[in-house]
């Protein structure tokens, strides 16, 4: 029998709501967000709530949205398939060199990664001409996404081939970090980029355009949703299948893309890939829960079946988590995927400063300046925290600490 590590919040007119969060904050507004949900007339059962929640775009950040003959696509959101990938290599941490600034800059140089919004000039986050790794991988999505985007023809103008086997920005990043035993790992957190971000969007329109009568009576217009069995629903299901296995390729890439960079540097052979998971954190898929077929959207949530490897990063300063999952059925076996955050990006910026940065990062090889203030650990709730919360959904198998954060 689990010990119950949950409290309930009963919503009227609603299904229940299962909180993991003993010992961490929780938002007024994400709690009225995880209500208003809650009420949707297809939730299965009940929401889980992971101790990483916090508001998101029409649903939290952090939650389990279970649901019978309906999708709300804002709810998976638009950076669909967004997740993490790690791999153990045969290094330790004395092979490492002294000074890590060469390492970090031949990552940088391997993996296109931030943004400028330049017009009509190139993204410096996308490929100038696409490696031929990059493009064979493109090779075996392109005749899905034609089929896509023959129904779609506006998808067809986004960055697509440009951005596979890139970072982006914002909170993504690629790490080198040590575990508990000082063995060198290799992490990385993106998603589906640029096409991923425009079929997240058109989807949301649509199913805002398709429920226009209705809006009003929903509790948020970002809860619009596809019934079963209407076409958009169907070419949403198409399309966020694509873009999810877009984005666990595009993370592939980059992480051969790392260990060619690390080969450049460090001159000693090595293995890679002596444990690795590749787990998304941003998506939905069909599962089976408590006897039924259901639609389960993880947005902030990692899959943690019994028995199945996960990710869970704390900040640019904090420790990060592999971990086994235990399979919780009332989580409808989900896990949270980070430490989440406790304050916004424009309050960071304003609460920190590039000195609060430099402190706080002092111990790894990354970027300190003022365009990354709002990735500060501060701004996240506490790691240890967060773990405990859920310690009834996952085990600890590796503790990590970065020592090289490359940052979008």
């Amino acid at each position: 029998m689990h010990e119950k590590t949950y409290d309930l919040l009963e919503v009227a007119n609603g299904k229940p709501i299962k909180l993991w969060t003993q010992g961490v904050p929780v938002e007024p507004e994400a709690r009225q967000q995880l209500m208003n949900t809650a009420k949707m007339p297809f939730i299965f059962k009940h929401l889980a709530v992971m101790p990483d929640v916090h508001l998101g775009k029409g649903s939290t950040i952090g939650s389990v949205i279970p649901t019978v003959g309906a999708i709300i696509p804002a709810a998976v959101g638009v950076d669909i398939g967004c997740g993490m990938i790690a791999a153990r290599t045969s290094l330790d941490a004395a092979d490492l060199p002294d000074h890590l600034h060469a390492l970090r800059s031949a990552i940088e140089k391997a993996v296109p990664h931030g943004r400028t919004l330049s017009h009509g000039g190139r993204d410096k986050g996308a490929w100038n001409s696409v490696p031929r790794e990059a493009d064979q991988a493109w090779a075996a999505l392109a005749a899905r996404f034609k089929t896509i985007t023959d129904k779609y023809p506006k998808l067809v103008r986004t960055n697509n081939r440009q951005h596979l086997g890139t970072l982006g920005s914002g909170n993504h990043f690629i790490e080198v970090c040590l575990d508990e035993a000082n063995r060198v790992w290799f992490m990385l957190h993106s998603g589906s980029r640029g096409v991923g971000n425009a079929i997240g969007n058109l989807f949301i329109q649509l199913a805002q355009a398709d429920m226009r009568q209705h809006i009003a009576n929903l509790p948020d217009r970002d809860l619009a949703y596809f019934e079963e069995g209407s076409r958009h629903f169907d070419d949403y299901v198409e399309a966020v299948g694509w873009a999810q296995d877009f984005a666990r390729q595009n993370r592939a890439l980059m992480m051969d893309a790392v260990i060619r960079a690390t080969r450049q540097v460090i001159s000693k052979p090595f293995e890679v890939a002596l444990e690795a998971v590749n787990c998304h954190h941003n998506y939905v898929q069909k599962e089976r829960h408590f006897g039924h077929d259901v639609l389960v959207t993880r947005k902030g949530a990692v899959s943690a079946r019994k028995g199945e490897l996960g990710i869970i990063p704390g900040s640019m300063g904090a420790r990060s988590f592999i971990v086994r999952g235990l399979g919780n059925e009332q989580s409808f076996c989900s896990c949270s995927h980070g430490a989440g955050r406790v304050m916004s990006r424009t309050e960071a910026k304003k609460r920190f400063t590039v000195e609060d940065q430099v402190r706080a990062t002092a111990h790894v090889e990354c970027r300190k300046d003022a365009a990354v203030i709002d990735e500060i650990p501060m701004a996240y709730k506490d790691i240890d925290n967060v773990m405990h919360a859920q310690r009834e959904l996952v085990e600890v198998l590796h503790t990590l600490r970065q020592v090289v954060c490359v940052k979008g």
